[in-house]
């Protein structure tokens, strides 16, 4: 497998996933405006996911693949259970509503209204909050391991770090960042792509 990929972007939730299940991969670090990149990913974004024949981009639907790949690892509850249905749920909600506040705040310049930034980072401590919430007093967002949608908050929360304050300044929030770091394909990610992590207690 192929992960084509710049360090500190959406491909750290699929290059984290990549590392923890354990197979054979490859990196290919993306130049911005790469002509050879565009022929494998016409739209030029990170990250794409070669697997054989199989071209895959979308952060958290290359997640979705590598875990039904390899099951084994168990980063997806079994079929059929209330667990697996729940991490879904909170993988499309850290996609679709999170991350997306999170472009508005880093590119509000795309949105082409005043105060974008601004509401955008309202919406985040608002997100962070409910996350935070849901965290009192459990280890993982679903269920008693990590999943799929774990390393994909990581990563989000990762991102928060410019709020005010930010993101992992939450207690639940700040103690499912650092148990999540100390997962091996975490760590992995973290010094392949050279990402530096901060001192948090």
């Amino acid at each position: 497998m192929r992960l084509h990929y710049r360090p500190g972007t959406a491909a750290m939730a699929p290059h984290a996933v990549l590392a923890e299940i354990g197979v054979p991969y490859e990196l290919a670090l993306v130049e911005r405006g790469s002509s050879a990149y565009l022929a494998v990913n016409p739209a030029g974004l990170v990250p794409t996911l070669e697997d054989g024949d199989l071209v895959l981009t979308e952060s958290a639907a290359i997640c979705l693949h590598l875990a039904d790949r390899v099951p084994e690892a168990r980063l997806l509850p079994r079929i059929g259970t209330r667990e697996r249905s729940d991490t879904y749920r909170w993988l499309m909600f850290l996609t679709n509503t999170v991350q997306t506040a999170h472009l508005r705040h880093f590119y509000p310049e795309r949105y082409g209204t005043q105060g974008v930034k601004e509401t955008a980072d309202a919406e985040l401590h608002g997100l962070f909050d409910r996350i935070d919430a849901h965290l009192a007093g459990r280890e993982w967002l679903v269920g008693d391991e990590r999943t799929v949608a774990d390393l994909f908050l990581f990563m989000l929360t990762r991102w928060g770090r410019f709020l005010e304050p930010p993101a992992w300044e939450r207690r639940n929030l700040r103690a499912h960042w650092l148990r999540t770091a100390e997962l091996p394909g975490v760590r992995r990610m973290l010094d392949e792509q050279e990402l530096e992590t901060p001192q948090l207690d």
